[in-house]
């Protein structure tokens, strides 16, 4: 287990980028659901939870 690096900005109201080792990403979030530019499908369930459908 290696050290991580993550670093998010936030660009308007639902919409941020995050700088990881492995890229750029941008995401939009709608309610409880958060759509990545790479795909990933979040959905927030509460108290720290998510859970992640791709």
């Amino acid at each position: 287990m290696g050290l991580l690096f993550r670093r998010s900005k936030k660009l308007g109201r639902g919409v941020s980028a995050t700088v990881t080792q492995r890229g750029v990403s941008v995401s939009a979030r709608k309610g409880p659901v958060s759509i990545s530019s790479k795909g990933h499908v979040t959905i927030l369930l509460g108290k720290g939870f998510s859970f992640r459908l791709f």
